[in-house]
């Protein structure tokens, strides 16, 4: 008799946690995420904060601009305020690796169809961007970063990033190495080549809204620029021909609360749709992980993003992993590389 009301007091005391739990979690009013902010901000607000809200009630604040930084720094500090933070891949990596990263729990976020790389065991890949070559309308066109090299038959000053992790690739594509062959990177390849063109190259840039100002004041003729920064400016070209292709991921900070994470695994779940990353490329042209989307985005502005079948085919996917774990000697090569200018 002893034993069985021990068992009915555990399972009236296991019900008490659960439902404990369940109000916890029914008390989340507000969630806080850490964004890039900008048009990629204001796309994520429209497409998907907006849906979440409207069909949880629950209120999300965006701050902006993100940061490894600023998630090393809420972790240190056991002060999680932001329970989903933005990090570009190679970030992702490195926060990894540093243990600053709650796995995400995929059976509560139920994603739509998603491409495998978006779907990590701690990153929500919800947005596609890449590095391409751009010039004004009316210079002649490039398709490929050889053609960008070379300064004879494409003559003009050029920009780019002042960043090795997008930059050594680039180099190397440019010395002939395949997409398909780049990683791991031969960085010293990469730098052999950059000596080729780096007299040529008026700007390093840091800021993705530099290579279109650039471009339309005429103070350079080729850029390579992030792809959302440049498709629908009429007054430039591009193309995706061996475009650098990344993906950038919401995480979960360690140490954020279990109620506002199982809120925030909503969130994602409603940036896995394919009908809500149509709504936010009309605000930046980027795409979602949804290989669905191709069938939604009219034929005429299909090739303006980088997943479309057309373009993926033709560009290379980052490592992000194999970037992260080389990080520190690819920053210290660059550096040297920069003061040799």
């Amino acid at each position: 008799m002893k034993k069985r009301y021990s068992v009915v007091i555990g399972a009236i005391a296991a019900a008490s946690l659960a439902c404990v739990a369940g109000v916890a979690s029914a008390q989340v009013k507000e969630l806080r995420i850490l964004e890039s902010g900008g048009p990629s901000g204001e796309a994520t607000e429209e497409a998907y904060i907006a849906p979440f809200t409207a069909r949880t009630g629950i209120k999300v604040v965006r701050e902006s601009p993100t940061s490894l930084g600023k998630l090393q720094a809420m972790v240190a500090s056991k002060s999680v305020t932001s329970v989903l933070v933005e990090l570009g891949s190679t970030n992702l990596f490195q926060a990894r690796a540093s243990g600053l990263l709650e796995p995400l729990d995929w059976n509560k976020i139920n994603p739509d169809p998603m491409f495998p790389e978006a779907k990590l065991a701690d990153g929500f890949g919800y947005q596609y961007f890449s590095t391409i070559m751009a010039w004004p309308k009316g210079t002649k066109a490039v398709n490929s970063w050889a053609d960008f090299w070379n300064v004879k038959d494409f003559p003009g000053k050029r920009a780019l990033p002042d960043y090795a992790g997008y930059t050594l690739p680039l180099a190397l594509l440019a010395d002939g190495v395949k997409p398909e062959n780049l990683y791991p990177l031969d960085i010293d390849r990469a730098f052999k080549s950059l000596d080729k063109i780096k007299a040529n190259v008026a700007v390093w840039w840091k800021a993705g809204a530099q290579p279109p100002q650039l471009l339309e004041d005429g103070e350079i003729q080729y850029s390579a620029a992030w792809s959302g920064r440049i498709v629908g400016n009429a007054k430039l070209d591009y193309t995706y021909k061996q475009g650098f292709l990344q993906v950038s991921y919401f995480a979960v900070p360690k140490g954020a609360s279990p109620e506002a994470k199982e809120a925030a695994m909503g969130l994602l779940h409603e940036m896995s749709k394919a009908d809500n990353q149509i709504k936010a490329t009309r605000t930046i042209p980027y795409t979602g992980a949804s290989p669905d989307i191709q069938a939604k985005i009219p034929a005429d502005k299909l090739d303006d993003y980088p997943t479309s079948p057309n373009n993926k085919a033709v560009q290379a996917l980052a490592d992000p992993s194999w970037t992260a774990n080389n990080a520190k000697e690819i920053e210290r090569r660059w550096q040297e590389f920069k003061l040799s200018m």
